[in-house]
C-alpha cells in the first residue's frame, strides 16, 4: 500500500489516544462526577438534618401546613425527588410531591429521625425520608463544566490533526518522492535522484540516497568495464576454462577451451558436461565433489577421459571451484581443464617401473602384492584356489661374497630363466628382493599343481650354473601356502608360504614343504624365544656357565670353557642352541655375546683367586656375527678391568667363521692373536674340515668333535677302529702344525683312557664335570686342595 507509513502513523496516534488519553479523560470524568455527586448528597443531608431539627418538637404543636412547608423547602433541591414527613403516632404524613417516585429512576433514600428534647430526655417523635436522584456521568456536571470538557476534547483533536498533517508534510511527502525514485530506477534501469532538500533527517536521507545512486552509477560503469576485462581474460587465457550451473550444464567456455577441444560455442553451451565424458567415467565425474584438493578446501578435482570434436579422447584433469555459497545445488562453478594425457602415460610407465624388478624384469614385491590382492578377489568370486610358492636360494649369499655382485646378478637371471621353464603362461612370478622369489598359481587342484611346480624347480636348480667359466651350484628352499585353506588374505598367504620356506630351510634346505599348522607353533615358539632373549638382556638373566678342560695325562684342570645359559625365572634353563640360532637370525647375538663375554671374564677373575687356578685359561665361543672391528677393543677393556692376561683367553671359532673368508674377519682374528689371545678351532672333523684352515689362520688349539669321542666306545669294531685312526690323524697333523688338541664329549673312563693313549692333550665332558654356574664351580674347587680332577685309575 502506497501510504502504509502514514496509515501506521495514524494507527499509532489513535492507539495512543485510545490507550492513554481516552482512559485519562474517562478517569477525569469519573472522579469529577463522583465529587459532584458526593457534594450534592452532602448538601441534601445538611438540609435534611436542618429540617429534622426544625421539626424537633411535638408535632402536635404544628399543623399539617407547617410540615408541608418544611417538606416543600427540602424538595426545592434539584436532586430531591420526594420528601416524606411522618410522626411516630401516625397522625401526620406529608408527601411532597404527592405523586409516588418512579422506581425505574436511579435514586437513593436518606432517612433522619426527628428527636425531641423533653424533660425525660431525647425521644424520637417522627422521621424524615428523602428520595435523592443519582444522575448519570455527564448529567452531574453543570453547563460550564461541560463547556470546559468540550474545549479539552477540541484541543486534543487539534493536536491529533496537527500530528497527522505534520507527518504528511515532513515524512510522507519525502518518502513518496524517495519511493518514486526507487521505483523509477527499478523499472527504467537508470539511476534517479530525489528532489528534496531540508535540514532534518529526511533531508539527510534524501541526500544520502542521491549520493548512493551516484556511487552505484559509478560502480556500475566500473563493473561493466571489469566484466568486459574479465570476459577478455576468460577468453584469452591459455587454459581450458568453463563454467557449470547446478545441473552440470555448460554456461560458458573460454576460446582456448574451444580451440583445444575442436567444438564451437553453440555446440556446447547448455549441454551437460558428461556428454563429453566417456560413459564408463560418468559416475566418477558426478562424484568429483567428494575429492577435495590437498591445498585448497574449496577446490575439488577429478581426472576423466574427454571426447574431443574429432572423436579422439584426451585425459583431462579438472579443477573445480565449489560454489561460494557452500551449496553445491545452486550457483555457478568455475573449472579449469588441463590435458594430462602425456602425464598419465608417463605415470603408467613409472608405475610399471615401480612394480617391476629392474634386474629380472619380474614383478617386485609391491607389484606382486597388488596382483595377489586382485587374484584373491577373483578367487572369492569364482570359488577357485590359489597357491603361493615362496623360493629362497640356499647358497646365493656365498656366491655373492666370493664372486661379486656381477656374477650374483647373472646367477639370478639364469635362475629366473630356469624357473620360468617350469611354469605355465598364466602363472605369475616375482622377485621379492635379494634371492627371494614368489610364484602365484591359480587352479582347481592347486596343491598338487604347486607341489609339482616346486619339485620341477628343485630339479632344475640342481644342475650347476655356468658363469664366467665357473660352475656354481645353487639350490632352493621352497614353501607353499594355499588360499583359502591356509590364509584369509594376501598378506597372510605370503606370510604362510614364507614360514613354510623357513621350515624347509631349517630341515636341511634344497627342497619343498607345504605349510601346516605346526609351523604356527614353531613361529609362536620362535617369537616367545625372541621375547625371552630381549627380557633376558633387560633383566640380566644371561649367565656364563663353566665346564672344566682337564689334562688327559694327570687330570688337572687346565682351563674352563664358558657356555652361555639363559636362566629364566619361571622356565629355568632354556635351550642354548635355539637361543643362539634365533639371536643370530634376528641380530641380537652381538648383545648376547657381549653380555656373556663380560660375565665369563668376571667369573675367570673370581676363579683366579683360588689356589692353583691363577694359570688356568678361559675358552669363549664367538658367533661369526660377533667378529667386528670393535671386538678386540671391547675384549681388551674387559681384561684390563679384571686384570686378566690375554694369554689366558682362548677364542673358540667354528668352521662357519672361516668359510666366510671375509677380510674383516681375518683382520679381527689377526688382531686378537697379536694381542696374545689363542685361537681354537671348534668341532673339528665335521663339515668340510679343510686342513688349509690350520695353515691360513692363526689356529692354536684344535678341538675334536664329540661325535668322534662317542664312536670310540660305541658301534661296530670297524667304526671304533676308524674313529681311532681319524682321531690319531687329527692329533698328528695338529701337533705337526704346532696346535694343541682337545677332545670334547668325554663321558666314560674308557674314552678318557683311549684318548690319553692316542696322545691327545686335553679333554672335557660330563665325566669330569657338567657345565655349572660360577658359585657351584667355586664350591666344587674349594673342596679340592688343588685344581685337579679324579685320575684315570
Amino acid at each position: 500500500m502506497m501510504h502504509s507509513v502514514e496509515n501506521r502513523f495514524i494507527a499509532i496516534v489513535c492507539g495512543a489516544m485510545l490507550m492513554f488519553v481516552a482512559p485519562l479523560i474517562v478517569l477525569f470524568l469519573t472522579l469529577s462526577s463522583e465529587r459532584v455527586a458526593r457534594e450534592r448528597l452532602q448538601n441534601t443531608q445538611i438540609l435534611m438534618e436542618a429540617g429534622a431539627q426544625a421539626l424537633g418538637k411535638p408535632l402536635w404543636d404544628f399543623d399539617r401546613d407547617g410540615a408541608e412547608h418544611i417538606a416543600k423547602s427540602l424538595s426545592a433541591n434539584v436532586d430531591v425527588l420526594s420528601v416524606h414527613i411522618k410522626d411516630s403516632s401516625g397522625t401526620i404524613s406529608v408527601h411532597v410531591p404527592p405523586v409516588p417516585v418512579d422506581p425505574n429512576v436511579p435514586h437513593k433514600t436518606l432517612s433522619k429521625e426527628i428527636l425531641y428534647n423533653s424533660q425525660d430526655g431525647q425521644r424520637s417523635v417522627g422521621t424524615v425520608e428523602i428520595w435523592v436522584a443519582t444522575p448519570g456521568l455527564l448529567s452531574r456536571f453543570s453547563k460550564d463544566e461541560l463547556t470546559v470538557f468540550a474545549i479539552l476534547v477540541v484541543a486534543v483533536g487539534v493536536v491529533f490533526a496537527s500530528a497527522i498533517l505534520g507527518n504528511r508534510i515532513t515524512v510522507i511527502r519525502p518518502l513518496m518522492r524517495l519511493t518514486a525514485a526507487i521505483e523509477a530506477t527499478r523499472r527504467l534501469g537508470s539511476r534517479h535522484h530525489v528532489d528534496w532538500t531540508s535540514d532534518d533527517e529526511m533531508g539527510t536521507l534524501a541526500h544520502n540516497f542521491n549520493e548512493m545512486q551516484s556511487n552505484l552509477e559509478r560502480e556500475e560503469k566500473e563493473l561493466k568495464l571489469a566484466h568486459a576485462r574479465a570476459t577478455d581474460i576468460y577468453n584469452l587465457t591459455p587454459s581450458m576454462l568453463f563454467s557449470l550451473d547446478a545441473d552440470n550444464r555448460l554456461t560458458a567456455v573460454s576460446d582456448y577451451w574451444l580451440i583445444a577441444t575442436g567444438y564451437s560455442r553453440h555446440q556446447v553451451i547448455g549441454r551437460t558436461f558428461t556428454d563429453f565424458v566417456d560413459d564408463h567415467w560418468h559416475e566418477t565425474y558426478r562424484a568429483r565433489r567428494g575429492n577435495g584438493n590437498a591445498t585448497h578446501a574449496n577446490i575439488c578435482e577429478v581426472t576423466v577421459p574427454f571426447i574431443k570434436a574429432d572423436g579422439e579422447t584426451m585425459t583431462v584433469l579438472i579443477l573445480e571451484m565449489k560454489s561460494a555459497t557452500g551449496d553445491e545445488h545452486c550457483g555457478l562453478s568455475l573449472s579449469v581443464m588441463t590435458d594430462v594425457t602425456e602425464l598419465k602415460q608417463a605415470e603408467s610407465r613409472n608405475h610399471a617401473q615401480a612394480i617391476t624388478d629392474h634386474l629380472t624384469g619380474l614383478l617386485n614385491r609391491q607389484g606382486f602384492e597388488a596382483v595377489l590382492d586382485d587374484a584373491i578377489r577373483n578367487a572369492d568370486e569364482t570359488t577357485t584356489q590359489l597357491a603361493c610358492i615362496f623360493i629362497d636360494l640356499d647358497r646365493f649369499k656365498w656366491i655373492n661374497d666370493h664372486f661379486g655382485h656381477a656374477v650374483g646378478d647373472e646367477v639370478l637371471r639364469q635362475v629366473v630363466a630356469r624357473i620360468r621353464t617350469t611354469l605355465r603362461l598364466e602363472d605369475t612370478m616375482s622377485r621379492l628382493g635379494g634371492d627371494e622369489f614368489a610364484i602365484l598359481v591359480n587352479a582347481d587342484e592347486v596343491e598338487a599343481l604347486a607341489s609339482e611346480i616346486g619339485d620341477r624347480i628343485c630339479a632344475k636348480l640342481r644342475e650347476p650354473i655356468l658363469v664366467e667359466g665357473a660352475d656354481l651350484s645353487v639350490s632352493a628352499s621352497i614353501g607353499i601356502a594355499l588360499y583359502p585353506d591356509h590364509a584369509a588374505n594376501a598378506a597372510e598367504l605370503l606370510l604362510k608360504s614364507d614360514m613354510a620356506m623357513y621350515a624347509r630351510k631349517r630341515d636341511g634346505k634344497n627342497g619343498m614343504l607345504v605349510f601346516d599348522t605346526s609351523m604356527l607353533d614353531s613361529a609362536r615358539e620362535r617369537h616367545e624365544m625372541e621375547q625371552n632373549i630381549e627380557a633376558a638382556l633387560k633383566e640380566d638373566w644371561f649367565e656364563a656357565y663353566l665346564q672344566p678342560i682337564v689334562s688327559l695325562g694327570d687330570g688337572r684342570i687346565a682351563g674352563f670353557e664358558a657356555l652361555m645359559r639363559l636362566n629364566h625365572p619361571e622356565k629355568g634353563i632354556l635351550s642354548p642352541a635355539k637361543i643362539i640360532g634365533i639371536a643370530e637370525e634376528n641380530g641380537s647375538i652381538a648383545r648376547v655375546g657381549e653380555r656373556v663375554l663380560e660375565k665369563a671374564i668376571g667369573n675367570l677373575a673370581r676363579l683366579t683367586q683360588l689356589e692353583g687356578a691363577d694359570t688356568t685359561y678361559l675358552a669363549i665361543n664367538f658367533s661369526p656375527l660377533q667378529f667386528t672391528e670393535t671386538l678386540p677393543h671391547k675384549l681388551a677393556a674387559l681384561l684390563l678391568k679384571h686384570h686378566i692376561s690375554p694369554a689366558r683367553i682362548v677364542i673358540e671359532i667354528t668352521e662357519a667363521v672361516l668359510m666366510l673368508d671375509n677380510p674383516d674377519v681375518h683382520a679381527v682374528l689377526k688382531q686378537l692373536s697379536e694381542f696374545g689371545c689363542r685361537i681354537a678351532l671348534d668341532d673339528f672333523g665335521t663339515g668340510y674340515s679343510s686342513l688349509s684352515y690350520l695353515n691360513r689362520f692363526p689356529v692354536d688349539i684344535v678341538k675334536v668333535d664329540q661325535s668322534f669321542t662317542r664312536s670310540l666306545s660305541t658301534g661296530t669294531a670297524d667304526v671304533r677302529r676308524k674313529s681311532r685312526m681319524l682321531i690319531k690323524g687329527i692329533r698328528t697333523i695338529s701337533h705337526q702344525m704346532g696346535c694343541t688338541v682337545v677332545a670334547e664329549g668325554i663321558e666314560t673312563k674308557e674314552q678318557w683312557e683311549l684318548l690319553r693313549k692316542l696322545g691327545l692333550d686335553y679333554g672335557q665332558g660330563y665325566l669330569f664335570s657338567r657345565p655349572m654356574p660360577i658359585e657351584n664351580m667355586l664350591l666344587m674347587l674349594e673342596m679340592e686342595s688343588e685344581v685337579k680332577a679324579t685320575d684315570c685309575a
